[in-house]
C-alpha cells in the first residue's frame, strides 16, 4: 500500500470533496482513533497498559474449551 492507492474525488469546480482509501488503511486509522480515544481516560490508559504488560493467562485453546466453543 502506498500514497498512490488513495483516490481523491472532486466536484465540478475541482474542489476535493471526498477521499477513497484502501480498507487496510481505513482499519489502521480506525484502530488508531479508538486507541487515542481510550487513552484520553486515565482509567482506561491504566487498564490497557496493565493488559499489555500482563504475563499470566491461559492458552487460547484452553479458554475456548472452558467457554464451550
Amino acid at each position: 500500500m502506498n500514497a498512490t492507492d488513495i483516490q481523491y474525488v472532486s466536484d465540478g469546480t475541482g474542489h476535493t470533496i471526498s477521499v477513497i482509501v484502501p480498507i487496510e488503511l481505513w482499519r489502521e486509522i480506525e484502530t488508531e482513533r479508538e486507541t487515542a480515544y481510550l487513552l484520553r481516560s486515565e482509567t482506561m490508559k491504566r487498564r490497557l497498559l496493565d493488559a499489555k504488560n500482563r504475563q499470566d493467562g491461559i492458552p487460547f485453546e484452553e479458554a475456548c474449551e472452558k467457554l464451550g466453543i
